[in-house]
């Protein structure tokens, strides 16, 4: 799509803060009036109209993107939206410990378990840790504890929760941003800890650098986004 507008305006509009180009409203790609909860996130998002150039680039507006999905997405079914994220619960990635290599599991023990402990101690529930890739099951309760925490997450930060358990592979650390309970780059390094380790040990691989990126911008912007909500 090429670029129509000239200015980009942030005003009240329908009990929230909306953005304007050229005085008319902006809508997500559902219809639905672009109207977030926060001054500072409205100006992101203007600010993200403002700086395209002749052709809109998507990909250069992620906190447009994700507002765009917490109100055409989860905003109608949050249940159904959050559902894939709850399923976290039972898989998470830091209870899954190196079988072979002593040095990568001592990292994972340092890095993961505290972690993992705040979790014990927030929501009350125990965690099964195991060695190796095979799945372990983890108690009804704490599966069902940590599914609850998930559904009761409004669909603004569960919209940014997404992809921040999604890129991780773990809800533990997903929730511990969630509640500012760890800082963002923190977390980043727990769940990238085994592809850094990989790397150390056996060098760069070029794609799986530029994947890691990626991730990363993706990781970023959802933690950028939970900030802009308070």
């Amino acid at each position: 799509m090429k670029r129509f507008w000239k200015e980009v305006e942030v005003a009240l509009q329908d009990g929230g803060w909306g953005i304007a180009l050229d005085g008319r409203p902006v809508r997500t790609p559902h219809r639905a009036p672009l109207v977030v909860t926060s001054l500072a996130l409205a100006e992101a998002i203007a600010a993200e109209w403002r700086e395209q150039g002749e052709t809109i680039d998507p990909s250069n507006m992620p906190m447009t993107g994700i507002a765009n999905a917490a109100i055409d997405l989860a905003s109608p079914d949050p249940a159904a939206f959050a559902e894939p994220v709850a399923a976290y619960a039972a898989t998470d990635l830091f209870c899954y410990r190196d079988d072979r290599d002593a040095m990568l599991q001592a990292e994972q023990v340092a890095a993961w378990n505290p972690l993992l402990t705040w979790a014990e101690a927030r929501f009350g529930i125990e965690f099964v840790i195991t060695q190796g890739i095979l799945p372990v099951d983890q108690p009804r309760v704490t599966i069902a504890a940590l599914r609850a925490a998930v559904f009761a997450i409004d669909p603004w930060r569960m919209a940014a929760l997404t992809p921040l358990v999604t890129i991780g592979g773990s809800l533990v650390a997903g929730l511990a941003r969630i509640e500012e309970a760890f800082d963002a780059e923190l977390l980043w390094e727990a769940v990238s800890l085994d592809e850094l380790y990989q790397e150390r040990r056996w060098g760069a691989d070029a794609q799986a650098q530029a994947q890691r990126a990626a991730h990363k911008r993706d990781w970023d912007n959802a933690a950028r986004f939970l900030g802009l909500l308070d």
